[in-house]
């Protein structure tokens, strides 16, 4: 009888170089992980506890930590997906996207639960969880310097660049214009939000 597959969740991983990183981890370990994706991996068995320290050792030399609190589990899920769509560039996506509706079905639990457990555990609710990361892309979008303000926007699904210039100016404290003006354009890790 096959061993069952293991499911790590794990902290901190939001863009393609989390993954080939965690995947580098495992491989190194002599584990082949069946899939490795935002926020987990799937490995073939289970870890034995010797090598889960040393997994969760190396992963947090890089910035990321293994999670066994369930609720955790579930709002880097929430968390994952979020970025998922933020970052994909899917502009057709995010101008019809209703969040709520769509955590509800990638993460299998009803939106109100959702929205507490992330505002008892992480302070803020997915909802300003969501405008952190579009603002945090609408700056990397400025600092490339190769769309207007009015492609930004629509881009990330904003109603128009009055909206987006609103909500930038709300979190970061500056309009989207004076960012640009800006030499050095600071931006936050996405972990960080």
């Amino acid at each position: 009888m096959a061993e069952p597959v293991t499911t790590l969740a794990i902290k901190n991983m939001v863009c393609r170089r989390c993954i080939c990183a965690v995947e580098e981890v495992l491989t190194a370990m002599g584990i082949k992980p069946l899939a490795v994706t935002l926020g987990e991996a799937v490995l073939p068995r289970p870890l034995t506890e010797d090598e889960h320290a040393q997994l969760a050792a190396r992963l947090e030399a890089l910035g990321f930590e293994l999670l066994d609190d369930r609720r955790r589990v579930l709002i880097e899920h929430v968390k994952a997906a979020i970025i998922e769509v933020l970052w994909s560039g899917d502009e057709q996506l995010l101008e019809r996207i209703v969040f709520s509706d769509y955590l509800e079905q990638k993460v299998g639990v009803r939106y109100s639960t959702l929205s507490r457990l992330f505002s008892q555990l992480e302070g803020k609710t997915i909802e300003r969880y969501i405008i952190e990361q579009k603002i945090e892309r609408v700056k990397e979008l400025i600092a490339y310097d190769e769309l207007s303000l009015t492609e930004i926007a629509y881009r990330l699904g904003y109603s128009s660049v009055h909206y987006l210039s609103s909500q930038f100016k709300q979190v970061t404290g500056m309009t989207a214009s004076q960012f640009r003006s800006l030499r050095k354009k600071p931006r936050r890790p996405l972990d960080e939000i």
